[in-house]
């Protein structure tokens, strides 16, 4: 019987319900965050045009070891000047201070941004040759931090508007490895700001340099206290570069175009060796299959009678080889009656596939917005802040896919009229929500905890969490419901309630027994390494702009990456569950959707190669964010693989079904 529609419309509004207080608080909690940061500065409009010496602000960012990019602190965390002090000439007073917040955006918040003034007193083409900024006595343990920081080349960030500078604090004359005493340990305290404008007075480039001919010897570890003599100059220069092109000089340079064509000569090779391989791929199976349909139907082509006869057509020959042919039915043609029967767990099945589209769906939508300029790696956070919100909005991808598939696997496979039970279509929609939002959210609180301890900025302030929940409550729990609404009330005049082209006989066929080598855990192995390969060129330039200083701008190449990965797991995954089947083994299911998905566990695995052996990140801070985000990221490219895998073999087993005679 067809479930109740009253009934279903009043599990959906205790659905509602039930997440209504959840909701207020979320937004009440947003708000109360909202006004407590109301005190916070504005941020600074880029692209202002400037009058003659009107002021210009310099806003201090983060600080942290160059080795380790999630590792960062705030600026004012180490004993640098928040005041100006009054110059000894001219009697000059000063009135910028230091350490005062500015309002960021989601992006900025969840990348460890926190930015806060400066008391640098810079005019619009303004040049200063010198000015004190402060003198500050120095005690043995602010001596010592600044030591150990240079020692573990500790870096700043500055911005001038939108536009970053980076300068190191002090620099080690004698790297002695082995004895840290003999090291020559140099602060630099003093700054020369280098900004450049075009013929509107816009300011569109940006450069510090730290200045050896003041640096301080620090490296004494007995002395107490020391006098240190912050300062700073300021040159501007007029420039042809416009507003728009102000980010070109931190991607392109005679090296990176280098790296960029051997960038595309070493993707186009993958892409062309890859193609090659699947077409002698399609090449034989289609062969192999054709002769499969020729055995199966009970007869035999033009050009296959004629390669069974031989050249010589020898009527011996060719008897033999008839006979061969037409022997007793062997291989997938015995499993007529078993492929499609419904797999265990099926509302997590259901849920895996939903939600792997979703994210290929979400991962297309970035990139896709990337290489329109929509959305841009130069600009802080910004890609971030767009993949969690695409993310919520395909919630409706994955509502809808999850309750076809979930629809398709208990009422066609199992020849019902509905689903029993009018509350089991939960099950896969709550499975959908919490499939990959719960570990995600498992691993951040985690490597949050871990950052929050270490008084690290790559913790996330807790309006960022608010904000966060928010969207996942308002907006990726409603499409979700949304699309598995429609999805069900779609299923009925859709191609996934036909009928399938072979019946499911009630007792199951009994599997025989195969050597290892055939076995589940080598094929795998195998459909995890051959996609690995097709993108493992291109993991050291992703990794080096998620976990380095580098820009990734490339988004055609990774496009490119993407689709090649979707289209070598479709041939893989079919090339393997037809020899899976040719072993007359019928429960592939589950088998696609870890074939397809053991490729993150390559991908977790050079994660490994790369912390040790390519970067010299250290430290456990630097180790939980990047083994804990890149679980995350391997897990998602898992989910993805397992839904491309499945949808493959499943066309792939209708096809092949669909074109026999079975009794």
């Amino acid at each position: 019987q067809n479930p109740n529609p009253t009934h279903t419309h009043t599990h959906i509004a205790t659905m509602l319900r039930n997440t209504t207080f959840l909701s207020t608080l979320l937004l009440f909690l947003s708000s109360s965050t909202t006004l407590c940061s109301a005190r916070k500065k504005a941020r600074i409009k880029s692209g202002t045009k400037y009058d003659a010496h009107s002021p210009v602000h310099v806003l201090v960012n983060k600080v942290g070891p160059f080795n380790n990019p999630s590792e960062t602190y705030k600026y004012y965390s180490y004993p640098f000047c928040k005041d100006h002090h009054a110059d000894d000439e001219t009697l000059e007073k000063f009135d910028r201070k230091g350490g005062e917040g500015h309002k960021l955006h989601l992006g900025e918040k969840m990348t460890g941004h926190r930015l806060e003034s400066s008391p640098y007193e810079v005019n619009f083409q303004t040049d200063i040759d010198f000015r004190r900024l402060c003198k500050k006595t120095l005690k043995q343990a602010e001596l010592a931090k600044f030591r150990d920081a240079i020692l573990q080349q500790y870096f700043f960030e500055f911005y001038v508007e939108d536009l970053p500078m980076w300068g190191y604090f002090g620099e080690v004359a004698d790297d002695n490895l082995f004895d840290h005493s003999q090291q020559q340990v140099y602060l630099f305290p003093h700054l020369h700001f280098k900004l450049g404008y075009n013929k509107k007075n816009q300011i569109v480039s940006t450069s510090v340099f730290t200045q050896s001919s003041f640096k301080i010897d620090i490296s004494d570890e007995s002395v107490d206290e020391l006098e240190v003599e912050f300062s700073y100059s300021v040159e501007f220069i007029k420039t042809e570069i416009q507003w728009r092109h102000r980010f070109s000089k931190y991607v392109d340079s005679k090296f990176y175009a280098h790296k960029s064509e051997v960038h595309w000569l070493s993707i186009f090779n993958s892409i062309l060796l890859v193609l090659l391989l699947m077409s002698f791929l399609i090449l034989i199976l289609m062969r192999v299959l054709k002769q499969d349909f020729v055995r199966y139907m009970g007869g035999m082509s033009e050009d296959l009678e004629a390669d069974l006869q031989g050249d010589d057509r020898d009527p011996l020959l060719a008897e033999e080889n008839a006979a061969a042919i037409m022997e007793e039915e062997t291989g997938w043609k015995l499993l007529h009656g078993d492929v499609f029967r419904c797999p265990s767990y099926p509302s997590l099945f259901a849920a895996i596939i939903g939600v792997g589209t979703q994210l290929i769906a979400c991962s297309v939508l970035v990139l896709g917005m990337a290489l329109c300029g929509i959305v841009s790696t130069t600009y802080r956070g910004q890609i971030l802040s767009a993949t969690v919100i695409s993310y919520n909005l395909t919630g409706f991808v994955a509502g809808y896919v999850t309750a076809q598939v979930y629809a398709l696997l208990t009422v066609t496979l199992q020849t019902k009229s509905t689903v029993s039970g009018s509350m089991s279509w939960m099950a896969p929609l709550v499975n959908a929500i919490l499939l990959y939002t719960v570990p995600v959210g498992a691993v951040f609180a985690y490597v949050n905890t871990v950052a929050i301890t270490g008084g690290s900025t790559a913790a996330m302030p807790i309006s960022a969490i608010f904000t966060v929940l928010a969207l996942s409550v308002f907006v990726g729990v409603p499409s979700t419901l949304l699309g598995n609404i429609i999805g069900r009330y779609n299923f009925r005049n859709g191609s996934l309630s036909k009928p399938m082209p072979t019946r499911t006989n009630k007792i199951p066929r009994q599997i025989p027994p195969i050597v290892w080598w055939k076995g589940p855990v080598v094929q795998i192995l195998v459909g995890g390494c051959l996609p690995f390969s097709a993108i493992y060129i291109e993991l050291h330039y992703i990794f080096a702009s998620l976990w380095g200083h580098a820009i990734y701008t490339l988004f055609g190449i990774l496009m490119l990456s993407l689709l090649l990965l979707l289209v070598v797991v479709s041939f893989i995954s079919v090339a393997l569950l037809y020899f899976q089947l040719q072993n007359e083994h019928h429960e592939w299911w589950w088998r696609s959707v870890f074939v397809g998905g053991s490729t993150g566990f390559f991908l977790y695995g050079y994660c490994f190669l790369y912390f040790f052996h390519r970067s010299e990140m250290a430290g456990f801070l630097q180790g939980s964010f990047f083994f804990g985000y890149m679980l995350c990221l391997s897990y998602g490219l898992s989910l993805m693989l397992c839904s491309m895998s499945w949808f493959s073999c499943f066309v792939f087993v209708k096809y092949i079904y669909g074109r026999i005679k079975s009794d």
